[in-house]
């Protein structure tokens, strides 16, 4: 499994996030500066409703926007985690269909908020592998280099979700 922790070569990303589909839009903390260091980043009122899967203090959103945290690792997820996470796609899918501007977000861009916006895109009719492609296209092609994210996808979430919990 590959995940952000244990790729030291994973590049940050060129832009703090990624439109994927109309008004759904992938990010994170973290974008590469102009001389090609880390820099962090924090939203304002660019979005009508954030959701955070890592939190640090001082990245936003502004006072008044809709915050929704569910802090998760970029590794093996529980039944708990994984139902936040199916939460979090469906109120994703809500607020688009309410005209709303979602950012999902996490510390690159890649994984966790990857495993978000990909699960909304299905529930809105793309296959698994049609949502890991066009979030590569969109975003990175680092995004969901988390294998164990890409197995999940292709499983199914609920299904991975009722399986993590019949194992605990």
């Amino acid at each position: 499994m590959r995940i952000r922790g244990k790729q030291p070569d994973v590049p940050a990303p060129d832009s703090p996030w990624s439109e994927i589909v109309p008004g759904l839009w992938m990010g994170g903390h973290e974008v590469r500066g102009r001389a090609g260091q880390r820099e962090t980043v924090a939203v304002h009122d660019e979005f009508d409703l954030v959701q955070t899967l890592l939190r640090l203090p001082g990245h936003g959103p502004d006072p008044g926007v809709e915050h929704q945290v569910w802090p998760i690792p970029d590794g093996p997820l529980d039944g708990t985690q994984l139902a936040g996470v199916i939460r979090l796609a469906e109120a994703a899918g809500d607020a688009l269909d309410a005209g709303r501007r979602v950012l999902v977000r996490c510390w690159s861009g890649h994984n966790r908020s990857g495993l978000v916006v990909a699960h909304a895109l299905v529930r809105r009719g793309c296959s698994a592998d049609e949502a890991i492609g066009l979030i590569r296209a969109r975003r990175s092609p680092w995004a969901l280099h988390n294998e164990l994210f890409v197995d999940y996808l292709r499983a199914g979430l609920v299904t991975v979700r009722l399986l993590e919990e019949l194992a605990e």
